[in-house]
C-alpha cells in the first residue's frame, strides 16, 4: 500500500509554490541543524534541498522543526 502526497494540504501547496518559485527556504530540524538552500521536490516523507554548491539534501518531514522562506 502506497501513501499519496496530499496535495490539497495546504503545507504540501506551500511547498510546492516555492519549488515552483525557486525561492531559497531555511529549514530547521530537530538536531538543531540549520539547512539553507532551493527545495527540489517533495514526497509523502522527504523534501529534497539543494544547497548553494549544488549539494542535495534529502530531509525527513518527521526532522523538520519549522520551515520559513528566505526574504
Amino acid at each position: 500500500m502506497s501513501i499519496e502526497l496530499e496535495t490539497g494540504l495546504p503545507s504540501v501547496r506551500q511547498i510546492q509554490t516555492l519549488i515552483r518559485e525557486e525561492r531559497e527556504v531555511e529549514l530547521k530540524l530537530i538536531t538543531n541543524d540549520l539547512i539553507t538552500g532551493k527545495m527540489r521536490w517533495q514526497d509523502q516523507h522527504c523534501i529534497c534541498v539543494v544547497d548553494h554548491y549544488d549539494q542535495q539534501t534529502v530531509i525527513w518531514r518527521s526532522a523538520i522543526v519549522y520551515m520559513k522562506p528566505k526574504l
